[in-house]
């Protein structure tokens, strides 16, 4: 699952986006303003809202809103980047079953494609790139297109995800960890915690002997931890997860579930994904016994 602002932050990002395209272009710059303000508010109210099933049951409404909105707008980078980060979300998080998660993070990962190939010059090549071709076009990105980069990061990461057991997908994981590091070059220090957390997931995907690099990984996890100061969770349970699974250190495991068991849930912008690290924590504690 992906976590921290890699799921009910892009939810919300995605939603305020629906608000904005829906009111802005059709009533001018006072209903702009207004919509704008009301995206704030909408994206404090998720973040601060300590049962995840609200947001499961409103989210697919959202979806629907927004498949409807691309069919109109098939040519708007906007529309189609905020439904590959909803639908991302909806499929890391709240997919259950394996093949539902496929199908959305499918979804994500097309309207990703689409939306980069207008607003990237390279961007259209990137899907059937090679690694020379991919890597040599990340020099597009820029302090305006980052954004967007990073939505067609987690999108194939999500993606990848849901597809491990697809070889052709996880062949991709380098292109986007070079994608990711190049989005991190042009994202401030204070939040590059989502990013560092992205890569710390991408990196542990894999075992060692599968081209799969778990010190990294940890390397990752750790300095996502440090910058959001381990008020985010949801990094210490992808650590645990990612990590301390993937070597069998039960020890390590344990401890950083623990921690978020022992943690305070409530913390501004972050309940509802900490709520959501509580639950997996206890999942992934009660399944260790019998995963050790």
């Amino acid at each position: 699952m992906l976590t921290a602002p890699s799921s009910a932050a892009r939810v919300v990002k995605a939603l305020a986006v629906i608000v904005i395209v829906m009111t802005a272009s059709a009533c001018g710059g006072l209903v702009s303003s207004i919509a704008g303000g009301f995206a704030e508010d909408l994206g404090s109210a998720v973040f601060n809202q300590p049962d995840p099933l609200i947001v499961e049951d409103g989210a697919p409404a959202y979806l629907l809103l927004l498949d409807s909105l691309i069919e109109g707008n098939p040519d708007s980078a906007v529309a189609l980047a905020a439904a590959a980060d909803l639908y991302a979300a909806y499929g890391a998080v709240f997919a259950r079953e394996p093949e539902r998660a496929k199908i959305l993070t499918a979804r994500s990962l097309e309207y990703a494609e689409r939306a980069v190939c207008l607003e990237i010059d390279e961007g259209c090549a990137w899907p059937t790139a090679t690694f020379d071709e991919f890597e040599a076009g990340l020099d597009e990105i820029d302090d305006d297109n980052a954004g967007l980069a990073e939505t067609y990061g987690v999108a194939s990461l999500a993606y990848i995800r849901a597809h491990s057991d697809d070889w052709a997908a996880l062949a991709r994981l380098p292109h986007i960890e070079s994608l990711l590091l190049a989005v991190v070059d042009e994202t401030p220090e204070a939040d590059r915690g989502a990013l560092y957390n992205y890569l710390g997931i991408l990196n542990t995907l894999r075992p060692p002997a599968l081209g799969g690099k778990p010190e990294v990984g940890r390397d990752y996890f750790e300095r996502a931890i440090a910058l959001t100061e381990g008020r985010d969770l949801a990094i210490k349970v992808e650590y645990a997860r990612g990590y301390a699974r993937l070597l069998y250190e039960q020890e390590l495991h344990d401890q950083l579930l623990n921690e978020v068991l022992a943690s305070e849930v409530e913390s501004e912008g972050l309940t509802l994904t900490n709520t959501l690290a509580v639950r997996d924590a206890k999942q992934l504690l009660e399944s260790g016994a019998d995963y050790f």
